[in-house]
């Protein structure tokens, strides 16, 4: 446990120790695209490689609507043997006015890592951004979803369960260098002993307009999963990003 709360607040403290504030920018139709392709490679006891790449749409008018669109795929192999297979994808579609947020959640995901054949949640709650300038390079904001989720698991097995997602969201952008991070805790309701915890840490430097070197890190924490299955999931990759300005 100790080891766990290390990786999630390490990122989190770095990233409070400056702010700017700068006034919001008028309504306006944006649709941003990006992005990014990372790996790894580690040889020696354990040949692996591992390979991810997500893209992103999103839509937003001005400051108060928007709909993310966004979709991972993990693959994995270790000694030449396939290991990790996992896609994700999501829609959180938002109201947006002040600092208060409305948030809706559609996702689907599924894993050979953690034994998971399909997972689909859907969900709904507010949020509240406590920072934010008027670029959207630096932001604080924190949101708490209640969640429908089943789970259906390659042994035959199915899970339906009620989770409150709790998500910290930070960004902070320095000229060419953006670190930004999301720390999710999802405890089941009513039985908080049966939780999930996540973060996705990614340090992006700019070297183009459109083009970035990323390294990312990614771990994941499930306090119930399949027999025989690690709790436990950890990747640090390095790739290249592409986003439109």
């Amino acid at each position: 446990m100790p080891k766990l709360l290390f990786r999630v607040l390490l990122p989190i403290l770095l990233l409070l120790t400056s702010h700017v504030a700068r006034a919001q920018r008028p309504d306006t139709t944006i649709i941003h695209y990006a992005g990014t392709l990372t790996g790894a490679l580690s040889a020696g006891g354990v040949y692996r490689t591992l390979l991810t790449t997500t893209h992103s749409v999103s839509f937003s008018r001005g400051m108060h609507f928007g709909l993310p669109l966004a979709g991972t795929f993990t693959y994995g192999k270790q000694d030449r043997q396939l290991k990790e297979r996992e896609a994700l994808i999501n829609a959180t579609p938002y109201y947006w006015k002040g600092h208060f947020r409305a948030y809706g959640l559609g996702g689907y995901e599924r894993s050979n890592l953690r034994g998971i054949q399909d997972r689909v949640q859907a969900g709904a709650g507010p949020g509240w951004s406590f920072y934010r300038d008027s670029l959207g390079t630096r932001e604080v904001a924190l949101s708490n979803l209640l969640i429908r989720e089943a789970t259906y698991y390659v042994d035959g097995s199915r899970r339906i369960v009620t989770r409150n997602s709790l998500r910290l969201k930070l960004l902070y952008t320095l000229r060419q260098f953006t670190v930004s991070t999301f720390t999710y805790y999802q405890p089941s309701i009513p039985t908080a002993s049966d939780f999930r915890v996540s973060q996705l840490a990614t340090v992006t430097l700019k070297v183009t307009k459109r083009l970035a070197v990323n390294a990312t890190s990614n771990y994941t924490h499930e306090s119930r999963v399949l027999a025989g299955k690690n709790p436990d999931n950890y990747n640090l990759t390095v790739g290249f990003s592409y986003a439109t300005p």
